[in-house]
């Protein structure tokens, strides 16, 4: 079998690509959502051109009480985040059903083309979201099950390779804010959102260039059942949803970066740089580039590291635990910067998203490859819908409703919440390590 990328299957370098240019448009949206719903959308002038606004507003208003714009925004982004994160379960059911993990993700990326171009036009903000929503559910879903897809039982590539993957992600998340932040900041909003819109094209022409080497569908390698799963099976599945309660909790802590962080570096730090006698302000949507900067640069020092541990590496389960700890001290470290008064210099935020970053890296890649190990394989995509559902749960709705005390709560009170919701979520996966260890077991 021919391989490339580090001696891991050609299709890893597929999907590498495809997900690189998709995260460039989705982080590249997200990096502009917040700032272009406070500062420009929902003021007067504009907001009385956007179609369902009353609706929309009514709505969350006799869900929540009374909106400001920024605790309206913070719904609508957490809304947003948190049904982008809810649709994979549909995208995977549709798969391990009807159309296989490449189609389903083919049909998720012309939708998302659409949604970007549609966010370009200022009354279409609510039917774009709904549009990027179902698409990026069809698609996150059946890449990352392709990946796994791509190994056989057993193959100790398989956390290396969903770490490489990883680092495509972020790679694209990376870029996203310096073409579409600064494109939607410095030249208007929309040059932005139609920037994402490109970039998805992109990641359409990688994956439909390398679609010979990526992995069957599960459709045509196993034969569909209607059995009941056994009671081993269930006994994984119940295993891994329990660890969708404590990641719920940090996936809230970890979605502050574009939401109450992105309010921060607007309104807070002091974005001032001399360079060599050049002084000029930091945009604000470049802060969204630390994140995924540090991640494609920590990986690969981190998977040395576990390389060398070998069999004394933490568990996976613990690389979890160890990544809510991390959360917790970058927390910390904001809550002293506000606690210091006034305009905090922008090196607080350049710690606080390396510390909360390094973290990620040891949560993230080892949660996808852990469901994908464990996961009966009949139910392959649905299970990896089941990882994003505390994004959903976590990163959407509880981060947004947890955004809208911004306003109402001192800054470094605020930041203190978030650190100690990051510690019960580390303690939760702490103690349920040693008792579901029978159940995570890879699946043969």
């Amino acid at each position: 079998m021919s391989r490339t990328l580090f001696g891991h299957p050609r299709g890893l370098a597929v999907l590498f690509g495809t997900e690189m240019w998709e995260r460039m448009s989705y982080y590249g949206m997200r990096a502009l959502l917040v700032g272009y719903l406070v500062k420009y959308l929902l003021l007067p002038g504009h907001v009385e051109h956007v179609l369902f606004y009353p609706q929309v507003r009514t709505f969350f208003e006799a869900l929540a009480g009374a909106q400001t714009v920024q605790s309206f925004s913070s719904l609508i982004y957490g809304t947003y985040m948190g049904l982008v994160y809810a649709t994979p379960l549909l995208g995977g059911w549709l798969a391990d059903n009807f159309l296989g993990q490449r189609r389903t993700a083919l049909i998720g990326m012309v939708l998302m083309a659409f949604g970007h171009f549609m966010m370009a036009a200022e009354a279409l903000l609510f039917p774009a979201l709904l549009v990027l929503i179902f698409g990026g559910g069809l698609f996150k879903a059946n890449t990352s099950s392709q990946v796994g897809l791509m190994y056989e039982t057993g193959d100790p590539r398989r956390d290396g390779g969903y770490a490489i993957f990883y680092i495509g992600i972020n790679l694209g998340a990376f870029i996203a804010p310096f073409v579409c932040g600064t494109l939607g900041e410095e030249v208007g909003w929309h040059y932005g959102f139609a920037s994402a819109g490109v970039g998805i094209l992109f990641g359409l022409v990688v994956y439909l260039a390398g679609w010979r080497h990526l992995p069957p569908d599960t459709r045509q390698t196993v034969k569909i059942v209607r059995e009941k799963l056994t009671r081993k099976e269930w006994q994984s599945v119940g295993a891994l949803l329990l660890l969708v309660i404590p990641l719920t909790i940090y996936w809230a802590c970890n979605e502050q970066g574009g939401n109450t962080i992105a309010l921060w570096s607007i309104d807070n730090t002091d974005r001032a740089i001399n360079l060599f006698g050049w002084h000029t302000q930091i945009p604000f949507t470049w802060f969204q580039a630390m994140n995924p900067f540090v991640i494609f640069t920590g990986t690969p020092l981190l998977l040395a590291l576990w390389q060398r541990q070998g069999v004394r590496q933490p568990s996976s389960p613990m690389k979890m635990v160890l990544g809510c700890f991390l959360m917790t001290a970058a927390n910390l470290l904001m809550a002293f910067a506000a606690w210091q008064g006034g305009k905090a210099h922008w090196l607080w935020l350049a710690v606080y998203f390396s510390v909360m970053t390094v973290g990620e890296i040891y949560l993230y890649p080892a949660c996808l490859s852990l469901f994908s190990k464990v996961a009966p394989l009949r139910i392959a995509s649905l299970m990896m819908g089941v990882v994003f559902v505390p994004n959903f749960l976590g990163g959407g709705f509880l981060q947004g409703w947890l955004g809208t005390f911004w306003d109402k709560m001192d800054k470094s009170a605020f930041f203190a919440m978030i650190a100690a919701l990051a510690t019960v979520a580390g303690l939760i996966i702490w103690a349920f390590e040693r008792p579901l260890r029978p159940y995570l077991e890879e699946k043969s």
